[in-house]
């Protein structure tokens, strides 16, 4: 039954539509949320207060009136993000129409001087870093203990979690994740520190099964941190230099779903894979491989033609408690997961890697998202000083 609306409620349901204003409650399987999620396309975004379809409004001089803001929104100031990021992370990442979107939206990206004391520089609301050094982690954590109202993203400590590879995935059996739709293992994996031959034996006695990913235990921004190889036999454990993980190779069928998370926004982009490997190959193959660099934008496998059982998407209750427990356990805001789902079942999935501030240029639509984030950023923080008053 619809009720019929007077013309005065009418109206003002009108105004705040244009003006944006609405109300959403969402929930996902571990309860309800502060925010509501929606698929766009193959991807999930909150729902925002201000759903709008385009962000260009023209006004000319003829204009006879103006329609009055809420006052949150006539008081809202300005945010300014200081970002302090290597010259290749800014050139992809601080793109033109990422800060044109910005500044319509009255977010500015100031860039950190190195040479000079951060805490003499801004006034920042955020700061936005990815840069290496032991000093830098200093001059982060420093200044955080100054300027607390600073949004920091994000804290030195949780980045350096997920810069050892070891340490990466600690803690993710413990996710509560039971009635969401998927299940969540990570592969049996080791570390080694030297002597990859004399390993051999450490990889019989800790159960782990050849063929075996090995991977350098570092992540320090060199492209060779992130060049990955197959190990097939015991052999071939002596052609790898330590320090490296050793992760058993789950047959997946050749795709890969990389999870982007931006604050409480989710987007999913299929990846290709390596291949499964037959026992047939297990038995006649030996040797090291190198992988092929599945992370780039060429490798994208969402136009491609797929079996569905491989090409589907993980469950959206899944994605959103999965998120949800690892913004908690890492203490991250931007990340990525590699994520696959073992080849045969339904909804078994295994996390491979985490990656901190990934290559978000190669996400389609990142810059709304990221002006969608920093405007909520915006909104909490008008939010706090109001109540301070």
């Amino acid at each position: 039954m619809f009720e019929t609306l007077a013309s005065g409620e009418i109206e003002t349901a009108r105004l705040s539509r244009n003006l944006g204003i609405t109300s959403n409650l969402g929930f996902s399987c571990g309860g309800f949320e502060d925010f509501a999620m929606r698929f766009e396309g193959e991807n999930m975004v909150p729902l925002k207060a201000e759903e709008e379809e385009e962000d260009e409004v023209v006004v000319t001089e003829t204009t006879p009136f103006h329609l009055q803001q809420p006052l949150f929104l006539q008081q809202q100031q300005k945010l300014v993000v200081g970002y302090a990021l290597t010259s290749k992370k800014k050139k992809s990442f601080l793109q033109p129409k990422l800060e044109l979107l910005a500044r319509r939206k009255g977010i500015f990206f100031v860039p950190i001087d190195l040479n000079q004391p951060l805490s003499e520089q801004g006034p920042f609301d955020v700061v936005l870093h990815k840069l290496l050094g032991k000093e830098w982690e200093e001059v982060i954590e420093d200044y955080q203990q100054k300027h607390p109202e600073v949004t920091v993203l994000d804290p030195p400590g949780s980045i350096q979690r997920i810069y050892n590879r070891q340490s990466m995935l600690q803690g993710m059996a413990d996710l509560k994740l039971s009635d969401c739709s998927g299940s969540l293992f990570v592969p049996k994996q080791m570390v080694v520190l030297k002597d990859s031959a004399a390993s051999a034996d450490e990889v019989v006695k800790a159960g782990l099964k050849f063929p075996l990913v090995a991977k350098p235990l570092w992540i320090d921004g060199t492209a060779k941190s992130h060049q990955l190889y197959l190990a097939y036999d015991r052999r071939s454990l002596a052609e790898l230099d330590p320090p490296l993980v050793l992760q058993e190779f789950v047959n997946h069928g050749g795709v890969m779903f990389k999870v982007f998370v931006v604050g409480d926004i989710i987007k999913v982009m299929r990846r290709f894979s390596l291949p499964n490997v037959s026992n047939c190959e297990k038995a006649k193959v030996d040797g090291v491989f190198q992988f092929p660099r599945v992370s780039s934008a060429a490798a994208s496998a969402d136009n491609a033609d797929l079996d569905p059982r491989v090409a589907e998407l993980p469950p959206k209750p899944f994605l959103e408690a999965l998120v949800k427990e690892l913004r908690s356990l890492l203490g991250l805001r931007l990340f990525n997961i590699d994520m696959i789902r073992e080849h045969g079942s339904k909804n078994v999935f295994y996390v491979i890697d985490i990656n901190y501030f990934p290559g978000y240029g190669k996400m389609p639509d990142y810059e709304q998202v990221f002006v969608d984030f920093f405007q909520n950023l915006a909104q909490v923080k008008y939010k706090k000083r109001q109540h301070c008053k």
